[in-house]
């Protein structure tokens, strides 16, 4: 068994058998135990009381926090060339039709978000394979099938972005980086908590939330109370 570093030793002892119900308190310690030499991501990780491979027990949505996660998203649009002008000044960072859908059938994937308009999606529906598996494929559930370019893109552009709770129920999602203000990460996981409880699927039955925790990409993780939002 691998040794503990004495960061990480240092870290666990500051959370050792603690559940906090105080938000700023948890903000407050997540930030103490972000010490490495980079910038860390900040994480919720909420188990729900829903079982995915029923219908009525998915959840998959979209967000926009407050101030944003800190990272830059590179976002195609694929959509007709009488369409192009209106991507580009609307902030795409990639644009195309068929050659483009060439380019991600050769691998070429370098974008972070796909954009399609309606029309496209037939002829993307032969890249589900090369597309799904990374979370890239469209779909208007998501926001990312639209004919009103000029919208969507301000909105991921702002910071919108689509989360989904895995095949185990549990839903992992960056609400933030460690060298945001305290009170910018709660506004986060604020924001964050509300849409995950908003769109609480139909086929849930007695409690929603199973457990909260919140961690660093590299640190320990802090357990919250179920009952700390209200």
């Amino acid at each position: 068994m691998r040794k503990l570093s004495r960061r990480q030793k240092e870290n666990l002892s500051r959370i050792k058998d603690k559940v906090y119900s105080n938000l700023e308190e948890a903000i407050s310690t997540l930030k103490e135990t972000a010490t490495t030499k980079f910038v860390e991501s900040v994480e919720l990780h909420a188990n729900l009381n829903i079982d995915p491979k029923y219908a009525d027990q998915q959840l998959r949505t979209t967000v926009t926090l407050p101030n944003g996660v800190g990272k830059q998203t590179t976002i195609a649009v694929l959509t007709n060339e009488e369409n192009f002008d209106e991507a580009k000044s609307a902030g795409a960072d990639i644009i195309g039709s068929d050659d483009l859908i060439e380019e991600i059938t050769q691998g070429n994937i370098n974008f972070d978000l796909l954009i399609a308009t309606p029309n496209m999606m037939p002829k993307l529906a032969k890249l589900g394979r090369v597309l799904g598996p990374k979370g890239l494929m469209p779909s208007p559930k998501s926001g990312t099938v639209s004919s009103t370019l000029t919208a969507t893109l301000t909105d991921f552009k702002k910071g919108k972005f689509e989360y989904k709770a895995d095949k185990t129920g549990i839903v992992h999602v960056n609400f933030g980086k460690s060298n945001f203000t305290d009170s910018q990460l709660i506004e986060n996981l604020q924001a964050l908590y509300k849409s995950i409880e908003q769109n609480r699927p139909s086929g849930v039955k007695g409690k929603y939330f199973k457990s909260l925790f919140i961690c660093t990409s590299m640190g320990p993780s802090i357990k919250l109370e179920l009952d700390l939002f209200g």
